[in-house]
Parts: C-alpha cells; structure tokens; sequence
C-alpha cells in the first residue's frame, strides 16, 4: 500500500462517517505569535478549544504538516539517528466539536485500524489516563482488544493540556508492539522503536483555572492525531520511516547525486537529516517564512546549515538541497499544492543560503578540527563555550551543530557557558539601541526619586493634536535640566521605529526646550533645558508643543513604511517580513527578509506601486484600543515575536495596507506627497534595506541631484579639456618620437636631372600624422621632391612634397605625383603642388610603388 493511499483512506473513513475534510493549515502560524510553527493538528482549532471562536460543522478530519524545532516538542537531535522522530511530519487527525465523545473516538480508532488496514490486533496496546475509567471501560465493551493490553499512565503520558491554563483533558494512545514478546507491556511508553505510539486520542473535557483546578465544561471535544510516517512503516513493513515511500524518493536522489549507497549506518544518517530537513524547509519557505537570524528564521537558517554540514559527510560541497526540492513537490504537491506553487522561489532561497553558508562551512569544520586537536592532546573532550561562540559568531554553526559534530567524536560542548555569551551579546546589543536614552535614564534611575501627586499613567495626545494643556505631575531637578512628568502630552516617545518628537513646553512666559523624553512605568518623562532656572513645581500649568513640521514628516514617512511594506509583499511575495525599521524627519529606513538583490524593474514597479496609492487620496482608518482578537480578524498583519496585549492599535488604509502599529500617520495618504526610493543595499544574510523620502524629503533629493549634476557637468568639462590637452601632448611626443624615422629616409636621395628624390616607408598611427611626417620633411629638404609611404589600419597612406624653386622652375605638383603613385596601389588622391596626400587599397604594392617614384617624377621634369 503506498503512502498516498493509506492518507485518502483515513481521509475517506472519516468522510463517511460525516466529517468535513479540511485543508491542512499553513506550518507559519501567522494568527497565533504565542507559536514558532504549527505543531498540532489542533492548532488550527484552537480558537473552538478556548471558546472564542466557531466552525460550520461539528466533525472535522485532516493531514496537517506539522514542525517539531523547539521548546516542549524539540525532536531535532533524535532526526536520522533514530528511525521514527522527524522535524515535518504528517498528524492525520479527527476532530469533534461538542458532538461525538470518547466511545465514538475509540470504536472508530479500533475500525480503522483493524478492520480497514486490518493491523494485527494481539501487537495492539491502549494507553489511558490513571483515573480515566470511562475510557478504560470503553476499550474493553466497544472493541475486541486483548484487555491485557489496556495500560494506565499518569499526567506525563496520558494528560493532555494546551497550556498553564485552559482547555485540557485525558488522552488515550495507540501503541504498537513490533517485538516478538507481545504480552510483555514494558515496551510501552519506553521510548524504543520496537513498539511506538501511532494514534492519540484526546478527550478534552476540562478547563485548568489559573489556580490549576480543573472544571468540567460545557461541551467537550475530541482532538486526535496520528502519526502519518509511522503508520506508512508499519503498513509497507519497514523498520524505519525513512525506508517508506515517503522518504526513498528523497534518499534515492541522494544517492544519484552523491555516488554514496545507501547502506552503511554512517551513510544512512546523513540522508535521513537530509530528506528530513529538505521537507521541513521547503514547507516553511512555501508557508512564508524565510531564513534569517532571529525567531523562526533562525530556526530554519539552523536546519539549512545543519543539513548542509550532513552534505559534506556525503563528499556534496556545492550546493545540492535546493534540487531536492524537485522531488519533493513530485511527492507531496498533490496534496499540499502549494509547494507547487512555491517551488521556484524555495529553490531559490534555498540555494541563495547554501551558496552564503559553504563559503564559511569549510572554514569553520578546519577551526573546530583545530579546536579539536588541541584538546585531544590535553587529555580533555569538552569544546568550551568559547570555542562554541565562536564557531557561531564566526562561521555562522549554530550550537546544535556544534553538538552534533561533537557527538560524532565522543565529544560534549560547554553550552551553559555558550548561552552565557550569547545572552552578554544580546545585552549588549540592547544597551546600544539605548545609549540615546543614557542622559535622561540615568538621571532618572527610576520614579522613586520623583515627587509624584499621583500614580496615573501618561495620556498620549499626539494622535489627534499637536499641543496639549498638561500639569506637572512628576518633578525632580537636576543642574540646569529638569525632568518632568505631565499628566498627558502629545511628544511620541520612541518606539516601533518612529524616533522621538521636538518641541517645548510653556510655563507662563516661559519656554523650555525638550531635550529628550522617555518611558518609565508607563509615564513620560520629558527632559528640559532649565539653566534659566524657570521656577518648577507640582500641580503646574504647562502648554506641552511639539514642533509640528518635524512631527508631520515624521508622519509621512511613518505612514509611507506600510504603504512600501505592503507593496514588497505584492510585488516580491508574502515571505517579506518587517525586521527593523527607522523612522525620522528626513527620511526612513526599512529592513526586510527577503532572499536576493531587488532588481531595478523591481524597485521601479514598488516605487510606481506606492505612488499610484498615495494619489488615491486614502484616508486613515485609526483603529485604537481595539481588541485583539477583533483585530486578527479583520486581517491586521502581525508577525511573530511582536508582543499584543489585550488591545491594540491597527493603522488601515482602505484595503491596500492594515497593520498593528502605535505610532503617528497622516490622516491621508495625500498628505505624504511623493515617495522615493534612494538605495536598496543587503545588511545580512536573507536581509535587505530600503532607504526612501518622502514630501519634502523628495524636494531635497531632487535638489541634490541637480547640484550633483552641475558640478558633474562642470567635472566632464574639465575632465574634457584635459584629455584634449593629454591627447595633443601625446600625440606631439608619438610625432617627435616617429621624425627619428626621418634621417634614414634623407641620408640616401636619388639625383635626377640635378632633381633630389627623397623616398620611403614609415611607421604612423593615422593619416595627420604622416602629413606632420611631410611638412617636416620638407622643412629639412632645401630642395627636392619627396614621397612618404605607410600602412595605417590595413590600407596605404602617402603624402608627397615639393621645394618651392622646383615648383617655380619646373612647374612639378605633389598633387599630380601622388595621384599617380596612388592609381599604382588602386586608390587616389591630390592636393596642392606643394604637398598632398593620398589613400589606396593594395599594401602588397607599396615597395613596387616607390620603386616607380623616380620615373613618375621624371616623366613631369621632362
């Protein structure tokens, strides 16, 4: 039986028994920041499970991809080296809303099982929960299982809870025993591969309060999974899960590419990270995450690098993964076409990070075999967390790679002590984003040290003003600053890339100006100059303004990020995310995962895209203390690792651009004017940074350039009349250089009727010169006739003189005696009887041709 049929099968079991069969949801959880990657079937049932939200049916039945990297369910380490944990898998699962319960779930587990893939029922075992006595009976009324083969657990096997608190439940397991001692239940829950669990069977039926007591609730569910690798090996007859059809297609590529057979332990275990790693990348990069260096893109730059590290053990060093994705989409795309869909740009990003990686991987193996070496000889097998750090900072090996290299040599790697550094980097990195703060921070240390009249927070007035009537409400004197804390303002402090506004604040006749502001306990606390000693005090009126220009370009450019984020997303894919931002008066800056160089149709059709938004005269939609869950609803984009409270703020305009945000914007999308992209430039691996202008910004800009472009001009010129000038001097030492040719051709003439003839062949670059060749020439002839000869650019060139007694005398023309010369080569030519010039085609004849100069010549003296 192959893998895609046993999938329809349990798909078509649970359609006939009247369950909707629903898509699988994407592996990035884009609804849900509390997730890295969908890692349950249930996950995209969790709002049901919670109470929050509702399905138009009561059944439901799914293959839901499924990655397994981190926290609780980490099965990374356990990939390849054993036959059954993966990083992606498959959970065929069946769901019932407040319908079916537990004997409906069982009887139908124990139908499928035996009497549709007809398993042998005695290497069957179910697992309960320690109290669960329905379910314990159940198994034994509503199916014929051995009922020696019904076990109880405790919470850790058999409890199934989504969280601290909420929904939760006993659970029942399907496990299946591959040894030949079926009655012997100590393989259950062992953890070996010779009986492993296939099918849980999740009975929620309480709801856990936060002092951890639990409720019964109203309508209970039932949320199952099953192992969809498992079953494959147990079905097809294979010890493993890789030696199924899921994984052979993958595994048999490898062999092609790499000339290594399968068949060697030591060779087997890099395949499998490999077909397994190749899936798990390819869903994530085809669901819209992207590798980077922090949250789930990090996670996924680990496993890239971890898989190609596994390639060099297979003598792959160029890059290989990215044509595994072929195979893949050959397998799977009918199931999940998205990865069809996907399957040029995951090539792509796959191939971008392997290509960036192998130019550090060989570096990093020769450092941590130096590393390696050295301990060896000291007798020790740890790898410091130093060295650890390093290889990451360095080469870029996350320290599970480390791990696994370590491990391969019997070796452990000093990882308390590498979190150690990473954590003082991290602190370090926070305390360089804070240095503006320093001088109101450290002043400030904390509100203890303020006389306070009350402990409310700041009210934000910016959204709506630019100054606001305010009290004093917080005071504390410092030399000729003070720190004041009002009871609202309208100064936008810092945050989600918007910089801090300017202004004053106006006591009496007084105006003192703000130096910095900052928060602390949910207060502002604006810094002023004060070393007028203006007189300070509790209960204060103060006239809070901000200065409104820099504010409103500032909101230009703020409100033109999510137009231009918006537009990366339609123009380049849904895989661009925000990864940093700085927003300010003159311009604003945006960082954002994205895999390649944006070409220039790109930028100009991004640019163009925003512009043609702005002039739509979109107005602002400020949603503002709006709940959260209403919020992700509507569609508001939000990422993981961005922390939501209850309520949020969402920035909307019209359906082109709708994200959670708390800064200021414009009230139209006319008011930013005209946007500008200025450069486009990597900062790190799979991130890119676009800096632009906006209104005003472009005015500048547009300045610029013409300034640029005058004294450009102004430079061309100059640059111009020194090549002139260059070109006159070398062309004047190339002439001085080419005369020393000339004594050769003076020292022998021919004496004809009392006539000197001068002839020759010389070497010039093109035919100005050789007319140079001919006034000099005669310049040094008193009197005489003479005839130059030269091959430039493959044809002849000829130039001839004559004395001016001999023109007087004689009545001889150079004119006429060069054109003769000429008809001789095939061409022709005169000019006046003094000097002339000619071209021909035959440089073959050019010796024969100066040897008829002196009957030529004679034929006009006679």
């Amino acid at each position: 039986m192959t893998s895609q049929e046993i999938r329809q099968q349990f798909l078509d079991f649970f359609k006939d028994k009247g369950h909707k069969i629903v898509p699988s949801a994407p592996v990035v959880p884009y609804d849900d920041p509390t997730l890295l990657f969908t890692n349950a079937g249930m996950n995209q049932f969790k709002d049901v499970f919670l109470g929050t939200g509702t399905r138009e049916y009561k059944r439901a039945a799914d293959t839901q991809k499924c990655i397994r990297v981190s926290g609780k369910h980490n099965d990374l380490e356990e990939v390849g080296y054993d036959t059954y944990h993966h990083t992606l898998f498959e959970m065929l699962g069946n769901w019932s809303f407040g319908d079916y319960y537990k004997a409906e779930a069982i009887e139908w587990a124990w139908e499928l099982l035996t009497e549709v893939w007809k398993l042998p029922k005695e290497r069957l075992w179910a697992t309960v929960y320690r109290t669960d006595e329905e379910a314990f009976e159940l198994w034994k009324t509503k199916t014929d299982i051995n009922p020696n083969h019904i076990i109880k657990f405790d919470e850790k096997d058999n409890f199934w809870e989504m969280g601290e608190t909420g929904p939760c439940g006993p659970c029942s397991e399907i496990h299946i025993n591959l040894t030949d001692d079926l009655e012997n239940p100590k393989y259950v829950n062992a953890g070996t591969p010779e009986c492993i669990e296939i099918w849980n069977l999740v009975f929620i039926q309480y709801n856990r309060d936060e002092n951890g007591k639990l409720h019964e609730l109203p309508a209970k569910h039932v949320d199952t999974g099953m192992g969809f690798e498992r079953v494959c090996a147990v079905l097809q007859g294979k010890n493993s899960n890789y030696d199924t059809d899921v994984f052979m297609p993958l595994i048999n590529k490898m062999v092609e590419i790499s000339g290594v057979k399968y068949e060697n332990e030591e060779d087997k275990i890099p395949m499998r990270v490999i077909a397994d790693h190749i899936r798990t990348l390819t869903f994530a990069i085809a669901d819209g995450a992207v590798p980077s260096n922090d949250g789930r893109g990090y996670v996924l730059r680990r496993i890239l690098r971890r898989a190609s590290r596994y390639g060099r053990k297979l003598n792959l060093r160029e890059p290989f993964l990215f044509s595994l994705v072929d195979i893949l989409v050959e397998t799977m795309g009918s199931v999940f076409p998205e990865i069809i869909e996907k399957q040029n740009y995951v090539k792509k990003i796959i191939k971008a990070e392997e290509e960036s990686f192998n130019k550090t991987l060989d570096r990093g193996i020769e450092l941590f075999d130096k590393i390696v070496s050295d301990l060896k000889s000291k007798k020790l097998n740890q790898i410091s967390g130093e060295d650890a750090f390093k290889l990451y900072d360095t080469f870029g090996f996350p320290v599970d790679l480390t791990n696994v290299m370590a491990r391969e040599i019997d070796f452990t790697v000093d990882e308390i002590r590498f979190n150690e550094l990473m954590d003082q980097q991290k602190e370090q990195s926070r305390h360089a984003t804070k240095d503006k703060f320093a001088s109101v921070q450290f002043a400030i240390n904390n509100l203890d040290d303020f006389v306070l009249n009350d402990n409310h927070t700041s009210i934000f007035m910016g959204y709506d003003s630019f100054e606001s009537k305010s009290k004093i409400v917080g005071l504390k004197k410092e030399k000729e600053t003070g720190l004041l804390v009002l009871d609202q303002t309208p100064f936008y402090v810092e945050a989600g890339g918007q910089i801090d506004d300017h202004g004053k604040l106006i006591i009496g006749e007084q105006s003192l100006q703000v130096l910095d502001v900052t928060k602390v306990n949910n207060r502002t606390v604006h810094m002023v100059d004060n070393h007028k000693d203006v007189l300070l005090d509790i209960g204060m009126d103060v006239l809070a303004s901000v200065d409104e220009e820099r504010r409103r370009d500032i909101m230009r450019n703020h409100s033109a990020t999510h137009f231009m984020h918006s537009a990366l997303r339609k123009v380049l894919g849904t895989h661009v995310q925000q990864a940093g931002s700085y927003v300010g008066p003159d311009h604003l800056r945006f960082d954002f995962s994205h895999f390649a160089k944006l070409s220039h149709e790109e930028l100009v059709e991004i640019e163009a895209l925003v512009n043609y938004q702005l002039r739509k005269n979109i107005t602002l939609e400020h949603h503002r203390s709006f709940p959260f869950e209403q919020a992700k609803k509507m569609g508001a984009l939000m990422f993981f690792g961005d922390k939501y409270g209850d309520f949020v703020n969402v920035v909307q305009f019209g359906d082109f651009s709708m994200e959670f945000c708390g800064g200021t914007h414009v009230k139209n999308s006319s008011e930013i004017g005209l946007f500008k992209i200025i450069s486009e430039t990597s900062i790190s691996s799979g991130v890119r940074r676009i800096e632009a202008v906006t209104g005003a910004g472009v005015e500048r800009f547009i300045q610029e350039q013409f300034i640029k472009l005058h004294h450009s001009e102004e430079k061309i010129n100059e640059l111009t009349e020194t090549k002139k000038k260059l070109e006159r001097e070398i062309s004047d030492f190339k002439l001085k250089e080419n005369l020393s040719q000339l004594p050769k051709v003076l020292e022998n003439p021919v004496q004809l009727n009392n006539v000197l003839l001068y002839s020759g062949r010389v070497n010039v670059s093109n035919m100005d010169e050789l007319k140079s060749f001919g006034d000099e020439l005669r310049n040094k002839i008193k009197t005489g006739v003479g005839l130059l000869a030269s091959e430039i650019d493959g044809k002849v060139g000829l130039v001839c003189v004559v004395s001016d007694n001999l023109i007087k005398e004689k009545n001889i023309s150079a004119g006429k005696i060069v054109g003769d010369v000429a008809k001789l080569l095939g061409g022709g030519g005169g000019g006046k009887a003094h000097l002339a010039t000619a071209g021909a085609k035959d440089v073959s004849k050019i010796s024969d041709a100066l040897k008829q100069f002196e009957q030529i010549v004679g034929k006009y003296l006679n």
